[in-house]
């Protein structure tokens, strides 16, 4: 038996993306070939330590403060060319219909357009991009090609 083929859809240079373990939806993110990793938005990130575990805590687009307890730290370039660290947690995101598991750098994105950047880490094998369009919600391949 043939394992099955993923099915790839088409999606545009944004899209409205969701989160649903950080019940945040519908968010408008640019999506970024040049990009290799996935960002989100976000104020107050602050490292505390409770009971002896470091705890990551930080505020979303709704200002509601979220907490995790695993997360990593990683050096990353930023849009300026310049290395920095960032704090990396794994949620689920759904784009273009599907529901996948990631891992998100959290950055403060105050001064650009978009409040969440997705790299072709997580594109990869899963969406065609389609410059001219925006916001299709993944239009299915096969529908479109016969």
């Amino acid at each position: 038996m043939l394992p099955k083929k993923p099915k790839i859809k088409l999606i545009g240079r944004r899209e409205f993306v969701s989160f649903p373990l950080l019940e945040t939806n519908k968010v408008e993110a640019k999506i970024d070939t040049g990009a290799y990793t996935c960002s989100i938005h976000c104020n107050n990130i602050i490292l505390k330590t409770e009971g002896g575990k470091q705890i990551l805590t930080f505020q979303l687009l709704d200002d509601k403060t979220y907490c995790f307890e695993e997360f990593t730290r990683k050096k990353i370039k930023n849009s300026f060319g310049e290395m920095e660290e960032r704090f990396i947690i794994k949620t689920l995101i759904v784009i273009g219909g599907k529901k996948i598991k990631t891992t998100i750098s959290l950055s403060d994105r105050e001064s650009m357009r978009y409040p969440v950047l997705i790299g072709r880490r997580l594109l990869k094998g899963k969406f065609i991009i389609d410059v001219n369009l925006i916001y299709t919600n993944g239009i299915n391949l096969n529908t479109v090609l016969k």
